[in-house]
């Protein structure tokens, strides 16, 4: 009886929690957003990482080779989910609510943590770059494009907008502050970009 009982034991505790399915890696990029936000980037580690996950490094190997692998991936399903682009019908309500949304996104969460941290070690690694700007970056440019995109095949503004122009003079700011300078990136200053977009397509 006693034997059985083990035997039990040991069979429900064989392998990961999880096992390789979905829950799994849910629990490994969560995991791995907590402990950036706890522990830094330094002290980051595929060890820690499976133990608040409840899976084996052999497990997290199997679907990452590093741990900036997990924490891109953790980012962008963050990203996918927390950074919607708001169609309101209206360019200025749209990009009122989007820049609002985009630095707190970047200065108030968790991914925005993450993202700082990648784009620190990105410095340091010319490949984990190029697959930043290829799965981050690029994406992104075509975020911030959206509501001026919108508002011209809307009518709303000239055909003839220098769109690219446009979204650096909106968006870098707000860049620059919560990624370089730690600045506030409040409302009043995502709308003040807003109204100086405003007067110049109207001017």
């Amino acid at each position: 009886m006693a034997q059985d009982g083990m035997a039990q034991n040991t069979a429900r505790h064989h392998g990961n929690r999880h096992g390789r399915s979905e829950q799994a890696r849910l629990a490994v990029l969560e995991a791995a957003d907590d402990l950036l936000v706890e522990k830094g980037f330094a002290g980051l580690t595929i060890e820690a990482i499976a133990a608040r996950a409840g899976v084996s490094k052999q497990t997290i190997y199997r679907w990452w080779s590093t741990k900036t692998d997990i924490l891109l991936d953790a980012f962008l399903q963050d990203l996918a989910e927390d950074l919607p682009v708001p169609d309101h019908g209206d360019v200025e309500r749209d990009l009122r609510a989007y820049l609002r949304h985009l630095a707190y996104f970047l200065t108030r969460t968790d991914a925005g943590a993450v993202l700082r941290a990648l784009l620190g070690h990105s410095q340091h690694d010319a490949d984990f770059a190029a697959v930043l700007r290829e799965r981050y970056l690029d994406e992104q440019l075509r975020r911030d494009r959206l509501p001026l995109e919108r508002a011209v095949e809307r009518g709303e503004l000239p055909g003839g907008l220098d769109i690219p122009a446009e979204v650096d003079q909106l968006v870098g700011p707000i860049h620059y502050r919560a990624l370089v300078t730690g600045e506030a990136v409040d409302e009043g200053f995502t709308d003040a970009l807003v109204d100086a977009f405003l007067r110049r397509v109207s001017s």
